[in-house]
């Protein structure tokens, strides 16, 4: 069957591109071992007609279609396709990174293992200001996990990235540990509208830096409002991710293409 994904935005180089379309339908299009990293933001399927606290007020839980549960074996398989898409992609030193809560991640990391991922670290990411638990049944829910992972075998001859002293150097000359304590993404990185579940720039950056150098190829499946192409042009790597849903590409490619308008002076304050 003919893909029909399409380019929804391309750099002036022609290195960096998005598309609009199904992730798998994208990935079958690109060539095996062609990627450093993957980091990516799936649905979490937690939209089960409940309620949450956004901004003082309640509101529904629900995001879209896209992000309900179809049942267990169903989600889990559904993970375990596009991992296994990603799989063919990464090069072989390659690593991904995914995140996630209690809804998604124990299947993601499970999937992982079984595809012959091996996991390096979970990174808990901690919100100042998390909303409130309107229910008082549980916990209030302050962090979301992140699973990184890479292809690369122990004891291969080329080791996956970890910018190691980089990120000692940012952590005031200490190791760094995997608790990271973030703010959600702020009004200037939702100025052309905003996704649902959108992941600070800070954080996705922080990722990158640690794991890819200059140049590198950083793909994300599930690109929504296009916040890993933006950290990743941001750094100077090449980007290539897809997104369905025309709502969102449309804020991604505004979002994308103002990176390379040359008076974007946030582009020359924060490229590294």
């Amino acid at each position: 069957m003919l893909s029909t994904a399409t380019i929804a935005w391309q750099s002036q180089s022609r290195e960096s591109v998005l598309y609009r379309g199904d992730q798998l339908e994208v990935m079958a299009l690109l060539p095996e071992a062609s990627v450093d990293c993957i980091w990516t933001d799936p649905p979490y399927l937690l939209s089960n007609d409940g309620t949450t606290c956004v901004a003082g007020r309640r509101t529904t839980v629900n995001k879209g279609t896209w992000d309900r549960s179809q049942g267990l074996t169903a989600d889990h398989e559904f993970n375990k396709e596009w991992l296994t898409a990603c799989y063919r992609l990464l090069k072989p030193s390659g690593t991904i990174w995914v995140t996630g809560t209690l809804h998604v991640y124990l299947s993601v990391g499970m999937a992982m293992l079984e595809l012959g991922y091996r996991v390096i670290n979970d990174i808990i990411w901690e919100k100042p200001n998390p909303p409130p638990n309107l229910g008082c049944r549980c916990f209030t829910h302050a962090t979301e996990l992140i699973l990184w992972a890479t292809k690369a075998k122990k004891g291969n001859k080329k080791p996956y990235t970890f910018n190691y002293k980089a990120m000692r150097k940012v952590n005031g000359g200490k190791q760094m540990q995997n608790v990271w304590r973030m703010p959600t993404p702020g009004a200037s990185e939702k100025r052309y509208g905003k996704h649902p579940t959108q992941k600070p720039l800070q954080l996705i950056e922080r990722c990158l830096k640690a794991s890819t150098h200059r140049g590198d190829q950083v793909f994300d499946p599930f690109a929504g409002s296009g916040s890993t192409g933006v950290a990743a042009l941001l750094l100077n790597r090449r980007f290539v991710g897809c997104e369905r849903d025309p709502k969102f590409v449309r804020i991604a490619v505004k979002r994308l293409a103002e990176i390379e308008h040359p008076n974007a002076t946030s582009r020359r304050q924060r490229a590294r």
